[in-house]
């Protein structure tokens, strides 16, 4: 999770301006899926979210795995890269993950404050499903 963190990093480094990182972000919201409508529930809303935004959440043989769609660009592009810290992993692996990580990536500080709360919103799902899933297993 710290390496792909890192990669994120390194690449948003590469941008001068905060404008051209955030455009970084928005490129990924093409990579972003389309959640088939059963999993568009009001359990996976994401509340705290500026736009809608759904997390569909399963654990199996040991992993977490999420699913996730927003119908903004910027929660697009923001889904597929969380998404991509945190899916396939043991609820150890996202428990044991430090989210400071996110803010020293350089990603957070292109949100508006309102996005930033949808942010939140969105790890705390993560970490409070990956803590249910720990639990379980006990």
């Amino acid at each position: 999770m710290e390496e792909q963190v890192r990669l994120y990093k390194e690449d948003l480094n590469l941008f001068d301006d905060n404008d051209a990182k955030l455009d970084y972000v928005l490129d990924y919201s093409k990579e972003a899926i389309k959640l088939d409508a059963s999993k568009k529930t009001d359990e996976n809303i994401i509340s705290g979210c500026s736009s809608l935004a759904w997390l569909s959440k399963e654990f199996k043989d040991g992993k977490v795995l999420f699913e996730g769609e927003s119908d903004s660009i910027i929660g697009k592009g923001m889904m597929v890269v969380l998404l991509s810290i945190f899916n396939e992993r043991t609820p150890e692996e996202i428990l044991s993950f430090d989210s400071k990580l996110l803010s020293e990536m350089g990603v957070v500080e292109l949100l508006s404050p309102v996005r930033q709360q949808g942010m939140e919103a969105f790890l705390n799902v993560i970490f409070n499903y990956a803590k249910t899933c720990q639990e379980e297993k006990k």
